[in-house]
């Protein structure tokens, strides 16, 4: 037997409202959708397929339904423990963003692995807007928000004056019915640097901090974008195409998954494969076998399990395979064969 995914049910349940507010945050917010705007909007992440994307999405993605005000009970019972999307500093006022999310990569160098103990970690917002032009320009708030969420993290990423700690942001918003003559467009803005007398030594990672990406859409010339990001999203976010023919292309054109085997874990919120589920049973059947006992193998899987969950957690938090390993009491070998696939 099959059930629905949680992308295919929040389509079934927006309809033609797929451009409203409350339906067009939590459609973006899903593991899959945010996989492929990161792929198609981020350098660092295009050398990787969408799967390995979606495994170093945070398992948690706090998505707005109001703006939160300090002890306001959250309104989405899937916001548990991502990134809060109300941002409130005394004397600078209050945002509120949309979907706000941790991601991670590996670091230049390291082997594409998604067990790697080198992670470099993104701060990311999405914004959907219904059109292009409002009463702000959209790069400007873009570059409030960014500047926001760099200033944030003094005391969560870094403290006193370890600037060098200063996570990247980036904020992507995704404008919707964008005017004829943008059509179906994309540009960056970022910090870049140009040496007016002489040159001065900088490494690029260390004034490359702030992204500003700005995605238009326009569904009536989309011919011409099929199999690209534009397309894709034109496809995911259009209030006219029938639901049925929307799923199809989304599953045949861009490797959506609309349905999944009832009772398999592919558990949206912590991604763990089916690789992964069989080498924790192995290693708990290990322990069992060593007590040669029923009850202890029952005993040995269960921890086995919880162990490999673990790791896995504390990979995506950015810890290291050796502090990892003493964390769980396994030695560094252990723990680099549990989350290498």
């Amino acid at each position: 037997m099959k059930k629905k995914t949680w992308i295919s049910r929040e389509l079934d349940a927006a309809g033609i409202k797929a451009q409203y507010d409350e339906h067009v945050k939590r459609i973006l917010g899903s593991r899959q959708v945010l996989a492929r705007i990161l792929k198609g909007t981020i350098h660092e992440y295009a050398p990787y397929s969408v799967e390995e994307i979606t495994f170093w999405i945070e398992p948690d993605i706090e998505i707005a339904s109001a703006a939160l005000h300090p002890g306001q009970k959250k309104m989405d019972d899937r916001a548990i423990n991502g990134e809060n999307t109300e941002s409130s500093i005394p004397g600078e006022g209050k945002v509120t963003y949309d979907i706000r999310f941790k991601a991670f990569l590996p670091a230049r160098g390291s082997q594409r692995s998604r067990g790697n103990k080198s992670r470099i970690k993104l701060l990311l917002n999405v914004e959907a807007q219904k059109k292009f032009y409002q009463k702000y320009r959209i790069v400007t708030r873009g570059i409030f928000y960014g500047a926001r969420m760099l200033s944030e993290q003094l005391d969560r990423e870094f403290q006193h004056s370890e600037y060098s700690k200063l996570k990247k942001v980036h904020t992507i918003f995704i404008c919707m019915n964008a005017p004829r003559h943008i059509g179906n467009a994309m540009a960056e803005y970022r910090i870049t640097k140009q040496d007016i007398i002489g040159n001065i030594p900088e490494l690029r990672r260390n004034y490359d901090k702030l992204s500003v990406i700005i995605i238009c859409l326009n569904e009536k010339l989309k011919q011409g974008t099929e199999g690209t990001l534009h397309g894709f999203l034109n496809t995911l976010l259009s209030p006219g195409m029938d639901i049925t023919e929307k799923k199809d292309s989304l599953v045949r054109d861009y490797g959506m998954k609309m349905e999944e085997k009832l009772g398999e874990e592919l558990n949206e919120m912590c991604n763990l494969s089916e690789a992964i589920e069989e080498k924790a049973i192995k290693t708990g059947m290990k322990t069992g076998m060593k007590n040669g006992m029923k009850k202890g193998m029952k005993i040995g899987v269960e921890k086995g399990i919880l162990l490999v969950k673990k790791a896995r957690r504390l990979s995506a938090e950015g810890m290291s395979e050796s502090e990892i390993a003493k964390s769980c009491g396994l030695t560094a070998e252990k723990v680099h064969e549990l989350l290498v696939d």
